[in-house]
């Protein structure tokens, strides 16, 4: 089991003074420059937000490395020598001086798992709590098996399938409960990058709420059917028609919240359970004042296992939505 997933996790903090910050982000213009790794492809290393400016004005998030003044030469080393072996292109994974929780929901993922997992501690210094719903592939056990050889990773088991929505409230209940800063929603199956997370744990230090979007500038799609990508559009349209026009992305799984909006937030009365709880918990984290960030990522169709998607999840958004917007 430890083979299959090894990484090292170092607390590095940026040098006091080495960059100025502003909302946020370092800002230094000179640490940004153009690398082209052992495997060929020319990466961007850069400051947190020169590298958002890059992704909204199109770049792909797999060719920009967010890097802070103290790690700039280090990082700049380690994309240089990168051959492309897996997707890590950082000396060390982004640790921040909070507890940070990806909340990893799982139901027939055993394929992605243990891949999953390392690619997040490869990206983010964190734990990970896998909520696996009585999975009858052995996804559970392989969970088990890693949370034993690895102290960042733990397991919370639910008997029976309960909804996306389930999993994560348990996820943060758990997390709440420890002590935990932070706390991400990620699916297992690749459709969210990993290598993401740094940036939305960075911006995540100013804002309550940060969407992993993919409706905006540099966001997107790959590998969805026509049907499905209009699908999706539609529903964001008709939850920005009820719930306004200033969230992009409703739908959007990909997140991190701050653990001071979650406790604002009452679990016991979210009635979603299906994929319009991301529309739910946004609608709720904006009515309890949360300042919401939306950063463009690309969403990428699942790598192995079967979609989760279908028509009763549809109903379900399309009777809550008018729901929350007239009754509160």
């Amino acid at each position: 089991m430890t083979d299959e997933l090894s990484t090292r996790t170092t607390r590095t903090l940026s040098a006091p003074g080495a960059a100025r910050r502003r909302g946020g982000f370092e800002d230094d213009p000179t640490l940004q420059r153009e690398v082209r790794s052992a495997d060929g492809v020319s990466r961007l290393v850069a400051t947190f937000e020169g590298c958002e400016r890059a992704v909204r004005a199109g770049r792909d998030s797999r060719t920009v490395v967010g890097a802070r003044a103290g790690e700039y030469e280090r990082t700049l080393e380690a994309v240089a020598a990168f051959r492309g072996e897996d997707t890590i292109a950082r000396p060390l994974p982004l640790a921040l001086d909070q507890r940070l929780l990806v909340v990893l929901p799982t139901y027939n993922e055993r394929e992605n798992l243990a891949p999953m997992v390392r690619a997040i501690r490869a990206h983010l210094a964190c734990d990970v709590l896998v909520v696996d719903d009585g999975s009858p592939d052995g996804t559970g056990a392989l969970a088990d098996g890693l949370a034993a050889d690895h102290p960042e990773v733990h397991v919370l088991h639910r008997t029976q399938k309960q909804g996306l929505g389930r999993a994560y409230l348990a996820g943060f209940a758990w997390g709440l409960e420890r002590g935990y800063d932070r706390l991400f929603e990620i699916d297992c199956d690749f459709s969210h990058a990993p290598w993401d997370l740094p940036r939305l744990a960075w911006a995540g230090q100013d804002a309550d709420l940060v969407i992993g979007a993919r409706y905006v500038p540099g966001g997107g799609t790959e590998g969805w059917t026509a049907s499905r990508r209009t699908l999706s559009t539609c529903a964001n349209l008709y939850t920005r028609f009820f719930l306004g026009w200033d969230v992009h992305d409703w739908t959007a799984g990909f997140r991190c919240y701050s653990a001071e909006l979650l406790r604002r937030i009452d679990f016991d009365t979210i009635a979603a359970s299906g994929y319009s709880f991301q529309i739910e918990m946004t609608w709720r984290s904006k009515r309890a004042g949360a300042r919401v960030v939306e950063l463009p990522i690309r969403f990428c169709d699942r790598e192995a296992g079967v979609s989760k998607m279908s028509s009763a999840i549809a109903r379900e958004a399309l009777r809550l939505v008018p729901l929350m917007r007239f009754r509160g």
